[in-house]
């Protein structure tokens, strides 16, 4: 018997349920994202906007959000041209747009939605096919293209697509940009606008692989005869788990093929295989199996997201989360290979950073959440370049690497870490926390009334900070703790004597606060959570 739905919702809801038993249902999603012409909001958050396909996320919306990008360019607004580093519509015209997608469902026909409207107007467009985001970000530079639009809402389920665009300088686009896509995006969709298709002709295409090893072996942060030397000459293993993900292939390209790399779901799976595609701790349990299992000297394991920015590592002792790999990096990059500059990162990560650069003497700059806040700092001519940029998400870029946070990045980087250093990765860890402290970075959250969100929650929070001064004192489970240091670029941090700290921030997408917090120890973890919470309650004036 034949199932019917009345939304694409109630139909991703089936199949999400049993991707295996309701896999061909995914003709139906197909129906809804072509047929339905309802509007939606376009928000473009920390890394673009993102939608459930054939609810919002929809081709008349794609191209509804392509249409509002051409308003942009079309304008010539000095600020927006400043931003994207171009002169004009002109320039854009001929520079081109690289436009390409992750593994999602109908990824293709939605780039070429895109083509189609951009060739209409005579800008020259490439069709870069399945790619990751960091590809995308050094194809820009390598091609001198104007942009790119890349589809891929990251990380999220399989019922999502997304719709990320980057300016010329290979970063994520910044409020400049964003801001205008989105008011043209809104107002044709409060219009009702219906956008017809055009398909487009004489695609060209192009390589994002090739222009990639290219940008690394040019960019030489990563040393890749270092890697290779290391595949080939010592007992080592290492398991690469795609998840499915546009990642695969890319570094049998970049290394060569090698029978102690061992890549784990390569195979087309637009479900996933009816897990969460996210580098989570959860998700690497046959990675750490097979890990465990190796009598290999050397031992690496490695999982990504479906467009290949955010990672996790792990050995047989351990799962390293970024928190402490960003900081391995740092380490790495200025001791053992001499890049000297600063360390950006974000402000609910890890102090094991500080720590080590407070005493290697290198300045810290902590931004607000989302990769993009890293951009003043790796951009080619600033004063102030990053060593290592790296965010506690799972994402991270390098000295004089891609202004997005690059997954293939972190596989490469964690390879040389072991061929330099002689060790596997926890090992090394344990000689850095050795010297510099041990810290236990961890995260958590309550969920408040909806009443409370935006502006109103915001406030509410803002009395922490007027509250907690620098040299306040914080009882934290009968131990008294002096406050050292206040950071509120994003919600509050109170950072205290000992070194442990907690942040407190609302989320900028639900009625949720979010607890950031580091102890000193692995026992304290939950007396800084629950001061955490009293405070927030406190504040919010919530029992």
């Amino acid at each position: 018997m034949t199932q019917e739905f009345n939304s694409a919702a109630s139909c991703w809801k089936a199949i999400l349920s049993d991707v295996e038993k309701n896999r061909d249902l995914l003709s139906v999603i197909e129906r809804f994202a072509r047929e339905n012409t309802a509007p939606a909001e376009i928000v473009f958050g920390t890394s673009g906007w993102r939608g459930e396909i054939g609810t919002d996320y929809t081709f008349n919306n794609v191209r509804i959000v392509t249409l509002a990008i051409i308003e942009m360019f079309k304008s010539n607004d000095p600020e927006v041209m400043k931003a994207m580093g171009v002169a004009d519509f002109q320039e854009i015209q001929s520079r081109g747009v690289i436009v390409g997608h992750d593994n999602r469902f109908l990824g293709s026909d939605f780039a070429k939605e895109s083509i189609g409207l951009l060739m209409k107007e005579g800008i020259r467009a490439w069709y870069a096919g399945e790619a990751t985001t960091p590809e995308f970000s050094s194809g820009i530079e390598m091609m001198k293209a104007a942009c790119s639009i890349n589809l891929t809402p990251s990380h999220n389920p399989a019922n999502y697509g997304g719709f990320k665009f980057n300016p010329s300088d290979g970063g994520p686009a910044g409020p400049e940009i964003t801001k205008k896509i989105e008011e043209a995006a809104n107002r044709l969709m409060n219009d009702a606008t219906v956008v017809p298709g055009v398909e487009p002709k004489e695609i060209e295409t192009v390589d994002l692989t090739e222009l990639y090893i290219r940008y690394v072996m040019e960019r030489k942060t990563i040393d890749i005869q270092k890697i290779k030397d290391f595949l080939n000459n010592e007992d080592c293993i290492i398991f690469i788990d795609n998840v499915h993900g546009a990642s695969r292939g890319r570094i049998e390209k970049i290394i060569g093929n090698s029978s102690k790399i061992h890549y784990l779901r390569t195979d087309d799976d637009y479900l996933f295989g009816g897990v969460a595609p996210e580098p989570s701790d959860s998700n690497m349990k046959v990675l750490t199996e097979k890990l465990a299992e190796s009598t290999c000297k050397f031992k690496l394991g490695v999982i990504l997201d479906p467009d290949g920015d955010r990672i996790r590592h792990a050995d047989d002792n351990m799962i390293i989360a970024m928190n402490y790999f960003g900081a391995m990096a740092l380490h790495f990059l200025h001791v053992h290979k001499g890049f000297n500059g600063v360390v950006a990162k974000s402000v609910g990560t890890s102090n094991l950073v500080n720590a080590i650069a407070e005493k290697l003497d290198l300045p810290i700059k902590e931004t607000m959440v989302g990769f993009k806040n890293f951009r003043p700092y790796m951009v080619k001519d600033t004063q102030e370049r990053a060593i290592v940029c790296f965010e506690e998400s799972d994402g991270i870029s390098g000295f004089n690497h891609t202004l997005e946070k690059d997954a293939l990045f972190g596989i490469l980087l964690a390879i040389e870490m072991m061929a330099v250093t002689g060790k596997n990765l926890s090992p090394y860890l344990n000689d850095i926390m050795d010297e510099f402290g041990y810290y236990y970075p961890d995260r958590s959250g309550i969920a408040v009334d909806r009443s409370l969100a935006g502006d109103v929650l915001k406030n509410r929070l803002a009395i922490i900070r007027d509250s907690y001064k620098e040299g306040s004192i914080v009882d934290i489970d009968g131990a008294q703790r002096t406050v050292k240091k206040v950071i509120t670029v994003d919600g509050t941090k109170l950072v205290f004597d000992d070194g442990s700290w907690l942040m407190i921030r609302p989320s900028g997408t639900e009625p949720k606060v979010r607890f950031y917090i580091e102890a000193r120890t692995e026992e304290e973890k939950k007396a800084v959570f629950a001061t955490a919470e009293k405070m927030t309650r406190e504040a919010i004036g919530s029992d």
